[in-house]
């Protein structure tokens, strides 16, 4: 894959069915709004980890998502 000036990466597997790759850490874009939709819609193996979209050229962290804690079960 092309590099870009925007990067979406994690320390886990991110997956989603619309990257090229299932496996990788780190993927490539051109844009940053395109960078950060992906990254909104993609999750991690496991899941529920950390996904950031950097700026590579300042190294700037412009979207982050993290997982958050699961709701009680109220019975």
């Amino acid at each position: 894959m092309e590099s870009g000036p925007y990067r979406i990466e994690s320390s886990y597997p991110i997956a989603s069915r619309l990257l090229p790759s299932s496996d990788a850490f780190i993927h490539s874009f051109q844009d940053g709004a395109l960078a950060v939709a992906m990254a909104a819609k993609s999750v991690t193996t496991p899941a529920g980890k950390e996904i950031r979209v950097i700026h590579v050229p300042t190294g700037e962290v412009i979207f982050l998502k993290s997982a958050e804690a699961p709701a009680p079960i109220l019975e």
